[in-house]
């Protein structure tokens, strides 16, 4: 069993973060290396082969069941959560999205945490929304080290930026420096490891479909909250132990709360552009039977009926306006 092991994550941005990182890595580093980038379900994958030319170490797909090897990059592959059990070997699952993604960052970050606590290197790199900010809150509570790549230098600052607001961050650093960061880290003697906690355990159980969070084997994680999951409707939980909103539905389902806010608006632009479509359909109709009506020389009728197309057409403008405003930033909306 491989005694140290990195564990990345990258979205929007990240190969070239990835690339760089990879290209400064030493070929004898001893720890393996895992990673997990963001990426549509049904596309190939071809970021081992780049990794592999980026730079001195092999990059390939994680495969289940194969044993990590020091020295050695694997990467998820698209739809499974890549993640590692007790005895160093890759997982492959198609459990729960987390984030609105599988593969997800924090599945890999999580089982990394449980089974190699303070031997457990992480680092988030350049991407949206939030993915990774509660698989480093883990990789802490079990007593590993945690990295972001400075938001500043990141493509896409939002992940490094909420893992840093998670406040569980040991460095914050150029890409450049994390290369030359992460060989010194896994050189040097870690502390001992405790066991995991309770829940963190029940959540790589949860992204590894060994137990649904409804069932009565389940741990209890969180308590009820008063939304609902976007992609099931079940009742969200919100879990305690990270200090920014996190949430999971007793399907699995998980998010944090940057990803939760974003699933709502979409939710509420499909709903709404629903609505207005089919006021927009309605106006069209009532004044159909308006002139119909006319032409019959039914006077009354046509009056209602105009006056109903009125109504929908105030109605279609209002939710036009709404629609072009709901994915304004507040300070849009505002001015």
């Amino acid at each position: 069993m491989v005694d140290r092991i990195i564990v990345v994550g990258a979205s929007a941005g990240g190969l070239t973060a990835l690339k760089a990182l990879c290209a400064g890595l030493p070929a004898d580093l001893p720890a393996a290396v895992l990673i997990v980038q963001h990426i549509v379900a049904t596309a190939r994958s071809v970021l081992p082969e780049l990794l592999t030319r980026a730079g001195p170490m092999t990059a390939e797909h994680g495969v289940d069941g194969e044993e990590i090897r020091a020295g050695r990059i694997y990467v998820a592959p698209p739809d499974h959560h890549m993640m590692l059990d007790d005895g160093g070997r890759i997982m492959l699952r198609r459990g729960p999205y987390e984030n609105r993604t599988r593969p997800a960052i924090d599945a890999l970050f999580r089982s990394a945490a449980v089974h190699y606590g303070s031997r457990c290197y992480g680092a988030v790199l350049s991407g949206l929304l939030d993915d990774g900010t509660a698989g480093l809150v883990a990789i802490k509570r079990c007593g590993g080290t945690s990295i972001v790549q400075d938001p500043e230098e990141a493509d896409w600052p939002d992940m490094p930026r909420n893992a840093l607001i998670g406040d569980s961050i040991d460095y914050c650093v150029a890409v450049a420096d994390m290369a030359a960061l992460l060989p010194r880290l896994v050189r040097q003697p870690s502390a001992p490891t405790t066991p995991p906690p309770a829940d963190l355990v029940a959540e790589y159980r949860i992204s590894q479909q060994e137990v649904p969070s409804m069932s009565e084997k389940a741990t209890i994680l969180g308590s009820p909250s008063p939304f609902s999951c976007p992609q099931c409707g079940g009742v969200l939980n919100e879990l305690h132990n990270d200090k920014l909103p996190r949430f999971r539905c007793q399907i699995g389902h998980a998010y944090g709360g940057e990803t939760l806010a974003a699933l709502q608006v979409d939710l509420l632009e499909e709903a709404m552009a629903t609505a207005l479509r089919t006021h927009r359909e309605r106006v069209v109709l009532f004044r159909r039977m308006h002139e119909s009506a006319q032409a019959r020389g039914y006077a009354h009728a046509a009056a209602r009926w105009e006056k109903a197309a009125d109504e929908a057409e105030r109605a279609s403008d209002v939710l036009n306006a709404a629609l072009n405003s709901i994915r304004l930033a507040p300070e849009e909306v505002k001015g």
